[in-house]
């Protein structure tokens, strides 16, 4: 493989996580440091700014704000939720980001995101190789979802995780302190995969956990949810459920029917209020029962200060990895992890898997890591969570809070113009 000199870019879309910037690191500071690469351009906001020839020039960036992105959370670049047309129907989009290419000399693309993002990466390479313009794409993985086809786990997932379990084990033992009769309902992120949601068990694990777990891989029924409920706090005084927001019944129907905001930019419906529905619904059955809904939101993936170390390591290899892969020759690929075990402890391996192969897959919960009721999780997925979220944030505080990395965001112009 010939070696191929130009600038890249490095863009980030989807939902943040806590630890994407960590992946942005690892890619900035491989970028800075190879000599193939020319130049090495931030996209603003995504492959939005890429279409408007907004970059950023990460050679201006203070290398010490940059170190500390590894424990920033959100995207430091911007995002964006932005679905691109079939380029066989309607070129215009890809037209403009051949332009921006050819305007800034871009023969590296690498943009970090999820399932929604690995299929932008896909069409963006096929287009340039059918239109004879030599620029390597790879994809570099982040999902709190943890959903994308063929990697054992997804960078953002742990961090996340950790958030969820410990939180459920602080909640319990809030929910559990009254001498009065209490239903706590906790609702997850996730639409169609139940990982994070599941991550609630390593609560269980540590002995705080919820009684009742639902994931979107099982069916929901209202009648078998209520009984559930009913028969640990006939037996209790209380019960703990966590959902996944995608729960949905036999016919596929969320049982979430408040899509509050209508539709995201790539057509997915905007789940909100299920953990409030059912909680209506409990106080209808149980009426002696004080009955609390909690939805956390963003803060589930946003929450630094629990992140994972593992996660934020792994995180930073799958960006320099991306870079490195594309360097020697690898294009239209996406980096994922291998799971192995080293001296009987935890290992991961990187490996690159075709775009195409990951683009639009999701990847579920398998069922028999869920019990046979379809309330509760198995120890297989403990014991293929627990190895990820080892590890204390190593964050810089000042005043005993963050400080996180703060750019300049100087934007780029073509080389040669003022």
């Amino acid at each position: 493989m010939k070696e191929l000199k130009g600038a890249c870019i490095i863009g980030q879309s989807g939902g943040p996580t806590a630890v994407i910037n960590a992946s942005v690191l690892g890619a900035i500071q491989t970028a800075l440091n190879a000599p193939q690469i020319t130049r090495v351009f931030g996209a603003a906001h995504g492959i939005t700014g890429v279409l408007n020839q907004q970059l950023y020039d990460m050679s201006m960036e203070d290398p010490v704000e940059l170190e500390l992105l590894k424990f920033t959370p959100s995207s430091a670049l911007g995002t964006c939720r932005y679905k691109m047309k079939d380029p066989d129907v309607d070129p215009t989009d890809y037209e403009k980001i051949l332009e921006t290419f050819k305007k800034f000399d871009v023969r590296y693309f690498f943009y970090n995101g999820g399932n929604d993002s690995m299929d932008t990466c896909n069409k963006i390479s096929k287009f340039m190789q059918k239109s004879g313009y030599e620029c390597r794409v790879m994809g570099i993985p982040k999902t709190i979802d943890n959903d994308l086809f063929g990697t054992d786990h997804c960078p953002g997932y742990a961090s996340a995780a950790k958030y969820i379990a410990t939180s459920c084990m602080e909640v319990k033992h809030d929910a559990s302190c009254y001498d009065t009769g209490m239903v706590t309902i906790i609702e997850v992120m996730g639409r169609h995969a139940g990982w994070l949601t599941a991550a609630a068990a390593l609560a269980n694990y540590a002995g705080d956990g919820p009684d009742l777990i639902y994931l979107p891989e099982v069916d929901f029924d209202m009648e078998s949810f209520l009984d559930d409920v009913e028969r640990i706090y006939n037996a209790t005084t209380k019960c703990m459920v966590v959902v996944s927001e995608g729960i949905h019944d036999k016919d596929g129907k969320f049982i979430s029917e408040a899509k509050t905001n209508g539709k995201d930019g790539f057509g997915h419906a905007q789940l909100g209020g299920l953990a409030n529905k059912l909680a209506d619904v409990v106080r209808e059955r149980i009426k002696s029962a004080k009955v609390r809904a909690i939805e956390p939101s963003l803060l589930q993936r946003c929450a630094t200060h629990l992140a994972s170390t593992t996660d934020a390591m792994e995180a930073y290899l799958a960006g320099k990895t991306a870079v490195q892969a594309a360097i020697e020759g690898d294009t239209d690929k996406m980096v994922a992890f291998e799971r192995n075990t080293l001296y009987g402890q935890y290992a991961c391996n990187t490996k690159l898997l075709p775009l195409e192969s990951v683009a639009n897959f999701e990847r579920k919960v398998p069922r028999e890591w869920i019990n046979a009721a379809g309330n509760g999780i198995e120890m297989p997925f403990i014991d293929y969570a627990l190895p990820l979220i080892q590890g204390e944030t190593g964050m810089k505080t000042v005043q005993a809070l963050p400080r996180f990395a703060r750019l300049r965001k100087v934007l780029a112009t073509p080389e040669g113009q003022a």
